[in-house]
């Protein structure tokens, strides 16, 4: 619990690292999807 705390401590001292934080995850979305779509469809014999 004491993780949860320092980090909203952190976040209210530092709002824009919300935003960072929000579009890595975003970033991270759409390469996995991206990745999946490209190795999904390998033909074979």
């Amino acid at each position: 619990m004491s993780d949860d705390n320092r980090l909203t401590t952190y976040l209210s001292e530092n709002p824009r690292m919300i935003g960072v934080l929000f579009m890595i995850t975003l970033l991270l979305t759409q390469v996995g999807n991206g990745a999946a779509a490209a190795g999904g469809s390998t033909p074979g014999p």
